[in-house]
């Protein structure tokens, strides 16, 4: 699990590879298609696509000419639950902070 979300986060580190996931929200592309927005040479935008395919974020087949790039939702979920359970953890160490600041406040009025 921590391999797993090591990789996507790194894979979304980069606004290159965060733009491309966007775009594959909308559906699969072609390679063509997820290059065309980005001022960069192809071959260094399919080292971007090799890096999410690495984090497992996405997979490509190809048909005849064309590589057409589809979306893995697997790695969003894990790191979606994962952003989740540390909101839960932090929204209950701040609830106990207020409510400490509060009882310190209560006390000082006293």
């Amino acid at each position: 699990m921590a391999n797993q979300l090591d990789s996507f986060f790194a894979a979304m580190a980069d606004p290159t590879r965060r733009a491309v996931i966007e775009r594959l929200t909308d559906g699969p592309a072609p390679v063509s298609d997820l290059h065309a927005p980005h001022d960069i040479a192809l071959p260094t935008f399919l080292k971007h696509l090799k890096k999410l395919e690495a984090a497992g974020l996405v997979r490509s087949e190809k048909a005849g000419r064309v590589r057409t790039v589809h979306i893995e939702a697997a790695p969003l979920k894990a790191a979606e639950d994962w952003l989740h359970r540390q909101r839960r953890a932090w929204e209950g160490r701040l609830d106990r902070l207020d409510a400490l600041v509060r009882r310190m406040e209560q006390e000082t009025r006293e």
